[in-house]
């Protein structure tokens, strides 16, 4: 439930600051496949999501959703190298996985990797809360996950850079929507308004509304 904003110069010239490239990149054309990605928490436990949204919660590509596990403990959903975006009011976390993907962990507390790090899948990465590391505002202890697509590896040095700046610059050049992926096994569709969605599990086609509590079950 987080709602970020930002203000500056017009898109071209804040992509090419935010994302390093000279033109925006088309974000889906440079990754492979979407992987295989769990849910970035332990299975089997109640969760609440507030639903599928964009990263600054009000305009934009719809690539975020906000979890509240049972356990608040935020786990890798897939293999890969940490890259910890640092601020002046800590860190925030960002995982690179193969194919271009990169998923992002924002509000953590007690973070428990580091920068350059290569994590397996289910590795713990900290727990949900309300840390604000590089602005923005959050309501209730949650893990703000986001997708990406990197055209390359210079698109990815957002050290210093406003949360704001990234939900919507950054979010508009590689942001990659949540609707129709599936993360653990739970297919993941966009409602009509921000915040709204369903959640359904693959195997007996459950269906949770969004937002809801549904049990993570595999």
């Amino acid at each position: 439930m987080t709602k970020l904003l930002v203000r500056g110069a017009g898109l071209t010239a804040a992509i090419t600051a935010a994302v390093g490239l000279l033109t925006a990149p088309a974000a889906t054309a440079e990754a492979a496949p979407f992987p295989a990605l769990a849910l970035p928490f332990e299975a089997g436990q109640q969760v609440y999501s507030a639903g599928i949204h964009s990263d600054d919660g009000s305009t934009g590509v719809r690539n975020a959703i906000d979890f509240s596990p049972a356990d608040r403990t935020v786990r890798a959903p897939l293999a890969g190298t940490v890259h910890l975006q640092h601020c002046a009011g800590g860190d925030w976390v960002t995982i690179d996985h193969a194919g271009g993907w990169r998923t992002g962990y924002y509000h953590l507390e007690g973070i428990k990797v580091t920068d350059g790090e290569r994590v397996e899948a289910g590795a713990v990465l900290g727990s949900t809360g309300n840390a604000l590391p590089c602005g923005g505002s959050s309501t209730g202890a949650h893990v703000h996950f986001t997708l990406w697509t990197l055209p390359d590896a210079t698109a990815g040095d957002w050290d210093g850079m406003a949360i704001g700046q990234v939900s919507t610059t950054v979010a508009a050049a590689v942001g990659e929507p949540v609707d129709g992926k599936t993360l653990g096994g739970w297919r993941f569709t966009a409602g009509a308004e921000q915040y709204t969605g369903t959640a359904t599990h693959v195997t007996d086609n459950a269906v949770t509304q969004l937002p809801g509590h549904f049990r993570a079950k595999l």
